[in-house]
């Protein structure tokens, strides 16, 4: 389905007169510091240190939704037009390559593996996954799925060789796809395996961001007309209700993200009307069994969330780039909207893209 840090300035008038009159009465090395003063007065405000750099501020594409950062430096994006980008410098410099057997797909997801190896899948019927060893060069076609209403959403992989990717309902059960030998072969769960879907339910493709796959947490989220957390135990889907805006197509869980097994967080809200603050972030400490919503919320749609560190997290969406360095509890904004986020695996950074890529600094 479908930067920079905002600081407060003295007024120019103060801001002159005590200019002269510094000027007048203080040594040239006695002025200068207090004319810093504001400057550092404004980039601590708040105590509030982040604000986004963009790296690439036109890409040879519409739009980003796919993004993997899998170290500080090695990030792969991906969107329209069957695109696919790839840096190996932390995202100073991209190369991009167009997987030419798809040139019409929007890739709404990837994962990367590493500096050679990724997996894109395709929001849309027919449903392609492509798979690239070499560093994006060359692309081969690892599914094909012409089912009517096919639609996939967002994929993962737990390890090296155990992947799995969700889509829309089909016969009122969510299409779950796996692979267990790196995503070389795929094979769709049968509607029986797979957890049912209520009437109008469905998962957005926006970011990526609606799956998690790791190690003893296998959950995604939704939207529409009801929004719901989904979580495998063992071989069964079980459903718990989200309290988050939603009835409509374009409301619901959009971006699902863990620290660990525990702790965890929920955003959307509607994305046709961006600017509803009220129920579009959730916080969980069990595991998704209860949740509670933040003391201060985003401001607005939000389509992506990661964490950078256990109390930062950094929310984006078309409403804007907020942060939390709280552990989400509250948030506040710090620059323009994207559409994806990705904190880098085991690393310090943390990415977002849209119509440009960018980078959190400090």
């Amino acid at each position: 389905m479908p930067i920079l840090s905002h600081y407060r300035q003295l007024p120019f008038s103060i801001a002159f007169r005590l200019m002269i009159f510094a000027k007048q009465m203080l040594p040239s090395s006695l002025l200068l510091w207090m004319l810093t003063i504001p400057c550092l007065r404004a980039s601590a405000q708040n105590g509030q240190p982040y604000s986004i750099h963009v790296l690439e501020a036109h890409p040879p594409l519409k739009s980003i939704r796919g993004l993997s950062a899998v170290t500080d430096d090695v990030v792969w994006a991906s969107g329209t037009g069957g695109m696919v980008g790839r840096s190996i410098n932390g995202g100073d410099t991209w190369e991009w390559h167009q997987v030419k057997a798809c040139d019409s797909c929007d890739w709404r997801s990837l994962y990367a593996f590493n500096d050679r190896k990724a997996v894109v899948i395709n929001a849309g019927e027919p449903a392609h996954v492509f798979l690239t060893e070499d560093g994006g060069q060359s692309w081969q076609q690892v599914y094909f799925n012409a089912t009517p209403g096919i639609f996939f959403d967002a994929v993962a992989f737990y390890n090296d060789q155990e992947g799995i990717a969700i889509g829309d309902p089909l016969q009122q059960h969510f299409a779950v796809l796996r692979t267990h030998d790196g995503g070389h072969t795929w094979q769709q769960d049968t509607p029986a395996q797979s957890p049912e879907a209520a009437s109008g339910e469905s998962i957005f493709a926006a970011s990526g961001t609606s799956l998690i796959a790791r190690n003893g947490l296998t959950v995604f989220v939704t939207g529409g007309t009801v929004s719901r957390f989904h979580q495998l135990s063992g071989t069964r889907w079980n459903s718990r209700p989200l309290p988050l805006l939603q009835g409509q197509a374009s409301t619901g869980a959009f971006s699902v993200a863990f620290l660990n097994n525990r702790t965890g967080i929920v955003v959307g809200g509607d994305y046709r009307q961006d600017t509803i603050r009220q129920q579009n972030c959730l916080l969980t400490g069990d595991g998704g069994r209860t949740w509670s919503a933040p003391v201060t919320a985003p401001g607005g749609f939000k389509s992506a969330v990661a964490w950078l560190t256990p109390q930062i997290l950094v929310a984006t969406g078309t409403s804007g780039t907020d942060i939390s360095t709280d552990g989400g509890k509250n948030w506040q904004k710090i620059g323009e909207g994207f559409h994806c986020a990705a904190k880098s695996g085991n690393g310090k950074r943390l990415f977002l893209a849209g119509k440009s890529i960018a980078r959190l600094e400090r």
